[in-house]
């Protein structure tokens, strides 16, 4: 069956990773994967966060805000309501998580790196877009600390990359746009180093329960989508 996009079962959307968006922060990253633009600033702080300091931890410490800007859909949201919206705070969490996953805390010395997610444009899957555009940002803010002289060894480890894989009509599909997304069977996202260790896996059977071999059908996808995800960071960071 065709798929609205027209694309294969397998195949994800196009995809774009621009850097250097930003004039002032540290490390940017314009991610497009199709109609979802993300736009990725990394902003570092020279300093351990609050709690690190009150607690005499060492290392450093990376992470995340994510928020969909007013018009990224089909209807406005206004920006107190953003402020209030749990789903922001959960993605928040996840791209932290994510991007910590792959961050020698020690190596990345006394610093605070934090990644502002803002989605511009949503047509699906903009928790992945955000997670794989986040790595390219915080990558160039750690270049920067490095030629800074502020640290000596890179402290990122692997890379990590973001990308949803679902049931919709009775297929096994990957990259679900929000055509795709809204009447899928099941919706999951996977989180993926580049060593190919899965990392996180968010799974939900919207309309019935799944069981386990489609999800480890699911998961040889992502896991083929996030390498193609990694190879265009890397070309990207050359």
């Amino acid at each position: 069956m065709l798929r609205p996009s027209l694309r294969k079962n397998s195949q994800l959307r196009p995809v774009s990773l621009e850097t250097g968006v930003n004039k002032w922060a540290e490390g940017s990253c314009l991610i497009k994967v199709g109609g979802t633009h993300v736009l990725c600033n990394a902003s570092v702080d020279l300093n351990q966060p609050v709690w690190k300091r009150m607690q005499n931890k060492t290392g450093g410490w990376v992470t995340a805000e994510y928020a969909m800007l007013p018009r990224a859909n089909g209807t406005r949201k206004g920006r107190e309501a953003i402020l209030k919206d749990n789903r922001s705070a959960e993605i928040s969490r996840l791209i932290g998580r994510s991007l910590r996953s792959v961050v020698d805390m020690e190596a990345l010395g006394k610093h605070t790196i934090t990644i502002d997610c803002d989605v511009i444009q949503a047509d699906g899957g903009t928790r992945c877009a955000s997670i794989t555009g986040a790595f390219v940002a915080l990558s160039l803010a750690v270049r920067w600390l490095m030629n800074q002289g502020r640290i000596h060894t890179n402290p990122i480890l692997d890379n990590v990359a973001a990308v949803s894989a679902g049931v919709w009509k009775n297929e096994l599909i990957l990259d679900l746009d929000y055509e795709e997304d809204c009447v899928a069977e099941m919706d999951a996202n996977f989180v993926v180093a580049g060593s190919g260790k899965f990392v996180e896996i968010q799974a939900t059977g919207e309309q019935h329960p799944f069981d386990a071999t489609q999800l480890s059908e699911l998961m040889m996808l992502a896991d083929a989508g996030c390498k193609q995800l990694i190879d265009l960071q890397n070309q990207v960071l050359e």
